[in-house]
C-alpha cells in the first residue's frame, strides 16, 4: 500500500490537506484528513468538494495527474525515474515538492513550505539547458522535485532581479520563474510567444511579465522564455538574503472541472466554452470582471492563430488565505497555426471548431451559450478585432527592437494564418 501526504500552503505554512493511498496508480484514491474538515478549510479542488468518503480513483486520477508534466517531458521524467509514465503516483512521489500552485505532496507531513536553499545556477547550466534539450530539463526537475505541467520542457528557477542573478530552488525553497526551452520542432517559437503575449497586453489581456534569455547569439539553440509566477509572492521572510516567494493555490480549468487532461481538446462538441463561464460566474471573487476577460482571450487566442488554447491552458489562482478564486493571468499563447499545425481549434466557437469556417455568427452562438450578453460580448469583440493589427505591429517592433530580426516574418505568419485574416 502507497501512501502520499496531500499539503496544501496558506500564507507559508503547510497545511495537511489529506492522503492519496492505493496498492498503485490504478487504485489510489484521495481522501481529506478530519482535522482539515474540522477547521473548515478550502477544498484543495472545486473538482474534490470537502467530504469525509475517499474520492473515485478517476477523480483523482483527474486532479492529482493533472499537476503533471505531459508528452515528451513525461516520458523522459519517467525514464530518469524508471517507472512507468501512466504511473502518476510514483511521478507525483519524486516531483510534488514544487507543483503550480500550493500543493506540496510527500511521504510525510511538513509544516514548513519554505525549508530550503537557492542555489546559484551557472551561465553554462543556462546555456545547456537552452541547448540540450530533455538531459539538463530533466536532471533539473529531478534535483528540484518540480512539477509542472504542459508537453513543452520547462522548469522552475528563482531569478533575483536585483542581482540580475539566476538560482536552483533546493528542498521547499519556492521558485519565482518558469523558464521554458525553444522547441526543436517549431522555428522562433520563443520570440513567437513573446509577440504574442504583448499583442495581448496592448489588447488589454492580462499576461505575466515574460522575457527571453539569451545564452548566447539570440538563436533558437540560444534562448530560453521566461515567465514570472502568478502563483507566487514574494514575502519578507528571507533566505540567503533573497526574499522568499509564498505559493498561491491554482488549478487549470480541466482540473476544476473533473476533465482529465487526454481529454483537455474538445475532439467533440462537449460545451467547454459554456462550462468555463458558469464556472467563473460560480466561484470567482469578480465574476463580471472575469467573463469580460476570458471572453477577450477566447477571440484574442481565434485572431492570433493559437489552435492550442486547449481547456488546460486557463487557470483560476487563488489568494493567500484560500478564500477568494479568480482568473489567472493568460498564458501559453503561440500563433501555433504559422507552423501549419492543425485547423482545429482546442474548443467548439459555436457550431464550429474549424479555425477558418469560424466567423462571427460563431461567436454570437457562443455567448448565448455562455450566457454573455449579446451588446457586452459583440463590443468585447470588435474592439478586439479593431484594435488587433496595430497591437500586433507594436509588439513586433519591441520584440524586434531587443535585436530579434524574425519578429517580421512571425508577425506575417500572424496575418498570413490566424483567425484575424478570416474576419478581418
Amino acid at each position: 500500500m502507497k501512501e502520499l501526504i496531500v499539503n496544501i500552503e496558506k500564507n507559508g505554512k503547510l497545511i495537511k490537506a489529506g492522503t492519496i493511498r492505493g496498492n498503485d496508480y490504478s487504485d489510489a484514491v484521495f481522501c481529506y484528513d478530519n482535522e482539515y474538515l474540522e477547521n473548515d478549510n478550502t477544498p484543495i479542488s472545486i473538482s474534490l468538494p470537502l467530504q469525509n468518503e475517499p474520492f473515485s480513483v478517476k477523480q483523482t486520477y483527474n486532479f492529482f495527474e493533472g499537476l503533471l508534466p505531459e508528452g515528451f517531458s513525461r516520458k523522459t521524467v519517467a525514464n530518469y525515474f524508471k517507472t512507468n509514465e501512466e504511473d502518476y503516483i510514483s511521478i507525483l512521489e519524486q516531483l510534488g515538492q514544487e507543483c503550480l500552485g500550493a500543493i506540496y505532496i510527500g511521504n510525510t507531513s511538513n509544516d514548513s513550505a519554505i525549508d530550503g536553499t537557492y542555489e546559484p545556477l551557472s551561465d553554462e547550466l543556462l546555456k545547456n539547458l537552452a541547448a540540450e534539450g530533455a538531459t539538463t530539463l530533466t536532471k533539473i526537475l529531478a534535483e528540484t522535485h518540480l512539477s509542472l505541467t504542459g508537453a513543452t520542457g520547462k522548469v522552475g528557477v528563482y531569478y533575483d532581479e536585483e542581482g540580475d542573478k539566476w538560482y536552483l530552488s533546493k528542498g521547499t525553497a519556492p521558485s519565482t520563474h518558469i523558464v521554458k526551452q525553444s522547441h526543436v520542432r517549431y522555428k522562433s517559437i520563443v520570440i513567437n510567444e513573446l509577440i504574442c503575449l504583448q499583442t495581448a497586453k496592448l489588447l488589454g489581456i492580462n499576461v505575466p511579465d515574460s522575457f527571453i534569455i539569451n545564452t548566447g547569439n539570440g538563436k533558437d539553440e540560444d534562448i530560453l522564455f521566461a515567465t514570472k509566477r502568478y502563483d507566487r509572492i514574494l514575502s519578507d521572510i528571507k533566505i540567503d538574503g533573497l526574499s522568499v516567494p509564498y505559493r498561491l493555490h491554482q488549478e487549470d480549468f480541466a482540473q476544476a472541472l473533473g476533465i482529465d487532461a487526454a481529454s483537455k481538446y474538445e475532439t467533440t462538441k462537449k460545451g467547454y466554452i459554456a462550462k468555463m463561464f458558469a464556472l467563473i460566474s460560480n466561484v470567482s471573487s469578480k465574476p463580471i470582471e472575469d467573463t469580460g476577460e476570458l471572453w477577450r482571450r477566447i477571440v484574442f487566442n481565434y485572431l492570433i492563430g493559437n489552435t492550442d488554447s486547449h481547456i488546460k491552458n486557463y487557470s483560476l489562482v487563488y489568494n493567500n488565505e484560500l478564500n477568494k478564486i479568480k482568473l489567472a493571468p493568460a498564458y501559453d499563447i503561440v500563433c501555433t497555426t504559422a507552423y501549419n499545425t492543425s485547423n482545429d481549434m482546442s474548443m467548439y466557437v459555436g457550431s464550429k471548431l474549424k479555425i477558418n469556417e469560424i466567423d462571427k455568427s460563431c461567436f454570437d452562438e457562443a455567448a448565448l451559450e455562455a450566457g454573455i450578453g449579446k451588446n457586452i460580448a459583440t463590443k468585447e469583440y470588435e474592439k478586439m478585432l479593431a484594435g488587433f493589427e496595430n497591437a500586433l505591429s507594436e509588439a513586433t517592433d519591441l520584440v524586434k527592437s531587443l535585436g530579434y530580426k524574425e519578429a517580421d516574418n512571425i508577425k506575417e505568419q500572424i496575418l498570413k494564418t490566424g483567425g484575424f485574416q478570416y474576419i478581418s
